[in-house]
């Protein structure tokens, strides 16, 4: 049964939908007789279906309509427009007896993934029938996601790391990954990619940290969670003279797989920032530690395949430029290569054969037994169309079930239902901040209050404050404490974390830390007081509680609450990056519009070693990426924004929000 239709069908033939009403002629393949899917276009101007034109020109050398001489290489993508009429379809739910719910053709996949009742039904009998032993065992096997990278469940003790996490960049293949501004390829000035570098790689470490006093913060600060678009947990700064800093093995950059056992590369940023804040002398740490760029190939030792299954799976490109949305990562303790990751929307995912933790044994019938990832990006980047894979598949790995609330931590390469091409008017920041419309109110959202307070003329507000626009994140200023002796306390509304807005009238929100305190002082002498202020609050209430004990560098606001702050409080900066013809601008991203979930942030996820980002300095892991040299990011697609920062070939101004991870 295919994931993404619902329906039972060959691999290599189209899905198949069940349509709600007629469809029009004109959206109809004349391959097939059905609507288009992937709709391609010929020079004589008629339109088929990808798989069924890609599978008559293996035969034909001419158009099936006129027969006039065609090569596939001819056709191309049909516009914007007929791709979202054709998505915008409305289908049945194949699930009749369980669910009759009708949705776009393009919905289909989530519903199914994430709220079919009939799908989860089927998936369930499934899995009885292939592990009918399991049944009545107290634990649960590990559960590891292989179609499509939903949120899994957090597993009761340690995993196969390798398999669960979900690094954004371990190895490049093809050229335009969705989620990663390529770091292994990039093109010359003659239009073609040349390899530079082989493939960025990345090692699973098993890190203690040892603490003299069980509650000495580590000092670092992390960014993520599921959450949120990142995914994984990520190191955003390590701070001086901390724990962390003295044993030097954690960078910036590094995601955080597990924690005393623990795994937290799908949980939520709250549970990841109490995990790490849990006292004790010894911290048990797995990190996914990038790198930066090899050219080496290593021979390791060949592994037992006894009682594993082999597979074979064929991915087929449109182009040989087209990426297959698989990484690769060596392991340390098994010879190979393995998949860590299938990108959502990527071939690999669609096709929903190859799952994580496969072991690559030949692609295109070139051994890789003892091959290495540089060795499988080079075949694959050189594979014109079809692309066959042979992988080693341990016994008891399982489809995870689908998670409810549909949240993802993966990149998106959505394309957007503008229509067309986007047309952006470039504008440069004459202010400080991008007003933008975004939904995007993951984990928190702010409220907005008014405070009228009557107090003694000497009568002390009883706060103290952090943040201030000369703050190097610049943020706005935020109550740290309400102190048990002002009258702020006797009243009760103004809280810890509360954004103040404006004291009797003066505007607070584009002040430095002192210009706040003289306004808050000098207006604390008056008979009243009228504070607006800006409450965030968190949507989920069963979030656990992080009122632990502060010490060490004190309070400040989680990572994930700046997120809901209002786009007026955003204060903006221009990084302004520059590299070679050959090099890579060295970070990914994920995030943008997907039509499921609307516009979302960008974010960065990774900067690799060695490059321009790493260089410089300023991007930091979870810095939101606003604009590309003065043209808003808002409204685009992960597909959108990647080929326009690929397009700057020496510079580029990244302008970015920057929010201090949350401390640990």
């Amino acid at each position: 049964l295919c994931c993404e239709c619902g329906q039972f069908h060959l691999v290599l033939d189209n899905h198949l939908y069940n349509f709600q009403d007629e469809v029009d002629d004109e959206l109809i393949c004349h391959i097939c007789l059905q609507p288009l899917l992937q709709p391609m276009d010929t020079p004589c101007g008629h339109t088929y279906c990808f798989k069924c034109l890609e599978n008559f020109m293996q035969e034909y050398n001419f158009c099936p309509m006129d027969r006039k001489k065609l090569s596939f290489q001819q056709c191309h993508k049909s516009s914007l427009l007929v791709r979202n009429l054709l998505d915008k379809l409305i289908v049945l739910c194949p699930f009749k007896a369980e669910c009759q719910q009708t949705m776009q053709r393009c919905e289909l996949e989530a519903h199914l993934q994430n709220r079919c009742p009939g799908f989860k039904k089927y998936k369930s009998e499934l899995q009885q029938k292939k592990n009918p032993i399991s049944k009545g065992k107290e634990d649960p096997p590990t559960k590891v996601e292989t179609i499509t990278p939903k949120d899994p469940e957090v597993p009761s003790g340690g995993s196969s790391l390798v398999a669960e996490s979900s690094a954004a960049a371990v190895v490049s293949l093809g050229t335009a990954e969705p989620g990663l501004v390529n770091p292994a390829f990039e093109e010359t000035e003659e239009g073609e990619n040349l390899p530079q570098r082989t493939s960025l790689v990345a090692e699973t470490n098993t890190i203690e940290i040892h603490r003299d006093d069980p509650e000495e913060e580590l000092g670092m600060r992390i960014v993520g969670g599921k959450d949120t678009p990142l995914g994984n947990i990520v190191v955003q700064e390590v701070l001086r003279d901390s724990v962390i800093a003295a044993d030097g093995r954690i960078a910036p950059g590094d995601h955080i797989l597990e924690v005393n056992g623990v795994n937290i590369s799908s949980v939520t940023h709250c549970q990841a920032v109490s995990f790490l804040r849990h006292p004790g002398p010894v911290l048990h740490l797995i990190v996914l530690q990038e790198k930066g760029f090899s050219n080496k190939t290593a021979q390791q030792d060949s592994a037992s395949a006894t009682n594993r299954e082999v597979i074979h799976v064929t991915l087929i490109k449109r182009d040989r430029s087209e990426p297959l949305g698989i990484k690769l990562i060596r392991k340390t303790d098994e010879a190979g290569i393995f998949i860590l990751d299938l990108l959502e929307g990527g071939l690999a995912a669609k096709n929903g054969k190859l799952s994580r933790n496969d072991r690559v044994l030949s692609i295109n019938g070139q051994d890789l037994r003892q091959g290495t990832p540089e060795a499988a990006a080079q075949i694959i980047q050189t594979s014109d169309s079809r692309v066959n894979f042979v992988v080693l598949r341990q016994p008891g790995i399982q489809l995870s079930d689908p998670v409810e609330d549909g949240s993802t931590s993966n990149s998106s390469s959505s394309s957007s239902s503008n229509g067309g091409s986007p047309v952006y008017h470039r504008r440069r920041l004459d202010q400080n901040h991008y007003r933008r419309k975004s939904n995007y109110q993951k984990g928190y959202v702010s409220h907005e209050k008014t405070v009228a307070i009557k107090k003694e003329p000497k009568e002390s507000l009883g706060i103290t404050i952090g943040g201030g626009r000369d703050n190097k994140n610049k943020l706005p200023i935020y109550v740290t404490s309400v102190q048990p002796i002002g009258c702020l306390f006797r009243d009760g509304r103004i809280k810890r974390g509360d954004v103040l807005l404006s004291i009797n009238g003066i505007d607070l929100t584009h002040l430095n830390y002192y210009e706040a305190v003289s306004a808050l002082k000098s207006n604390a002498a008056s008979h009243s007081v009228v504070l607006k202020a800006l409450e965030i609050l968190p949507l989920n209430s069963t979030e656990p509680s992080l009122e632990i004990k502060e010490q060490g560098f004190g309070w400040s606001p989680l990572w994930i609450t700046w997120l809901g702050l209002p786009s007026y409080l955003h204060c903006c900066q221009d990084i302004v990056l520059s590299k070679g013809n050959l090099e890579s601008w060295g970070f990914s991203i994920v995030g943008g519009f997907e039509e499921s979930k609307g516009n979302q942030p960008f974010f960065i996820k990774t900067i690799v070693p060695g490059t321009a980002a790493f260089r410089d300095r300023k991007l930091k892991c979870g810095d939101e990426i606003v604009a590309v040299n003065g043209v808003p990011a808002i409204g685009m697609s992960n597909s959108e924004l990647i080929p326009m920062l690929k397009e700057q070939r020496n510079k580029v101004t990244l302008t970015v929000v920057s929010w201090p991870g949350s401390l640990v």
